[in-house]
């Protein structure tokens, strides 16, 4: 397989899993036992390429919140949920955003410092992945429950912005976890009843975290000359090859939660677990 199709095929991969409640450092890993290992900052390109398509489908929340910080006296232009947020709505929203950045920020250095590192065999992926499946369908069935008794709630509360950040910690500690799937749920479980506000949030709270996380793997190859070697044409392709899929799945998946929820992505996750234990070596 030539270097530009590997590229190609990752990008592709990155951009469908990154914000699918399935795990895409879980899939990336995997891959890239069949596709060969690519450098730390492929994968920074190819992750930032995932974000570049949240921020153009969400431009307008982001607009907004940025309109209300600046004491403008006019209604955000997005309109999430059939309402259009107030400038105080959007600053509220922000500074929720922005508790679980820092809460995500700050258990994630600490977790850096404590020298923690991706594993090296697929085994802790499938299990996550299994466990999870399990955790999506008991999560949705009990934040349905609480649904029907108080009505859809499609606000975010701070103990929902908190836990979210800590969500976003715990995904990326096990990878196979799904970062999309473990701040979904989370939000839906603490207070957000509401499948479309959850997703929302969790995929908002994803552009400055991933934005974050990015530079601070960028910053920390240059100071050690990490980048002499790339393949920049290989690199290309598999930023824009994960912008493009990426901007398609979170478009599909907005569609799809309206009036579906998550168990075939349980099933999913739980079939490919299942496949990884029974087909790789333990070591492998």
């Amino acid at each position: 397989m030539s270097d530009l199709l590997a590229a190609l095929l990752l990008g592709i991969i990155e951009g469908i899993t990154e914000f699918l409640p399935i795990s895409s450092t879980g899939h990336l890993l995997i891959a890239e036992r069949w596709l060969g290992h690519r450098s730390d900052l492929f994968n920074i390109a190819i992750q930032a390429g995932a974000i570049l398509a949240v921020v153009l489908i969400y431009w307008k929340r982001l607009w907004g919140m940025l309109v209300a910080f600046a004491g403008v006296d006019a209604p955000s232009p997005y309109d999430p949920l059939g309402v259009t947020a107030s400038p105080a709505q959007s600053r509220d929203y922000a500074f929720k955003l922005l508790t679980a950045f820092a809460v995500t920020a700050v258990l994630g250095l600490l977790v850096k410092k404590l020298g923690w590192e991706l594993p090296d065999t697929v085994q802790p992926i499938a299990w996550a992945l299994i466990i999870g499946a399990f955790w999506m369908v008991a999560a949705e069935q009990w934040a349905a429950r609480r649904a029907e008794k108080i009505g859809e709630r499609a606000a975010i509360g701070w103990q929902v912005a908190v836990l979210v950040g800590v969500a976003q910690v715990v995904a990326g500690v096990f990878p196979g976890t799904s970062r999309s799937a473990a701040t979904i749920f989370v939000a839906l479980l603490a207070g957000t009843t509401s499948r479309a506000a959850a997703t929302e949030f969790a995929f908002v709270v994803g552009i400055p975290t991933m934005f974050a996380a990015t530079g601070y793997e960028l910053l920390s190859m240059l100071r050690h000359d990490g980048i002499g070697s790339e393949d920049w044409g290989a690199l290309g392709v598999a930023f824009v090859a994960s912008a493009v899929t990426a901007f398609l799945s979170v478009k599909w998946l907005l569609r799809y939660i309206q009036s579906n929820r998550f168990t075939a992505f349980a099933l999913y996750r739980l079939l490919v677990g299942a496949a990884l234990l029974l087909w790789l070596p333990s070591g492998a």
